[in-house]
């Protein structure tokens, strides 16, 4: 029985170790980017963030939904701080299925600042029948829900590329380099000059990946700024606590005689 376990133990420690090994080699080869919302002291860019909306809008937001998003937040202290008249505006672009009216039926309006963002099918099956049998994910908290995070989904915005020699793909199958298995039923959705930024930053991919990305990383963390705000308050305070109480101990132990 011993051995056994002794067996089944090993087995264990060279699958983690080959796990780890894997996961590191696919980490290392992603694209690394400076974020400006990295460190301690992280903080969000805002021009980024209203362009990343601005690529959301433009190019993702017809397959990809942000659920747990509302246009109110897009004014909200510490996102992309779009004024109050301004979300107003963007929310008033799209239609909002509400009711029932008093004759008990739906009917739609333009989007107020409560309302969520507009999820653009009806539900999880039409969007899996629209997209070839693939499932486009949420994008709320994408960043925080895929190992390598930011680098991650900025990697794969830009990692599409022709199939090695030898390897075939499905129809309606794309490769892509960082992607996980290499395989993505998601066409390529980037390319040079595809939105104007309204700010007038060339709209190159390598930009808007960024933008969407930094967009993407602050719906899913939208309070990290205020996080990294109370993590260095507490910090401070713990040091002028570390220093009162080496004094105060400095003090009580000098009215003490050492023994002769």
């Amino acid at each position: 029985m011993r051995k056994k376990f002794s067996y089944i133990f090993i087995l264990f420690l060279v699958t983690v170790f080959f796990s780890q090994k894997a996961c590191s080699e696919e980490t290392k080869k992603l694209l690394k980017v400076d974020w400006s919302f990295k460190g301690y002291f992280g903080k969000f860019d805002r021009a980024s963030l209203q362009r990343g909306y601005q690529v959301y809008t433009e190019v993702c937001a017809s397959c990809h939904s942000m659920k747990y998003l509302s246009y109110r937040n897009l004014a909200e202290e510490g996102g992309p701080e779009f004024s109050e008249e301004q979300a107003k505006a963007i929310a008033a672009n799209f239609e909002v299925t509400d009711g029932p009216n008093d004759d008990g039926e739906m009917f739609t309006r333009p989007g107020k600042l409560s309302d969520k963002f507009v999820n653009p099918y009806l539900n999880d099956k039409e969007a899996i029948a629209a997209n070839g049998g693939a499932y486009p994910p949420d994008m709320s908290v994408l960043v925080k829900a895929r190992s390598g995070g930011a680098d991650y989904v900025y990697s794969v915005l830009l990692g599409y590329e022709d199939p090695p020699a030898g390897v075939k793909l499905d129809d309606g199958v794309y490769y892509n380099a960082y992607m996980y298995g290499n395989n993505i039923k998601m066409p390529n959705p980037l390319s040079d000059g595809l939105v104007e930024y309204n700010d007038g930053t060339e709209a190159t991919e390598e930009q808007m990946a960024k933008d969407v990305v930094t967009f993407l990383a602050w719906s899913a963390e939208p309070h990290l700024e205020e996080r990294h705000k109370i993590g260095f308050k507490v910090i401070i305070y713990l040091i002028i606590l570390t220093f009162l109480a080496y004094f105060s101990m400095k003090r009580l132990w000098s009215r003490i005689e050492p023994k002769v």
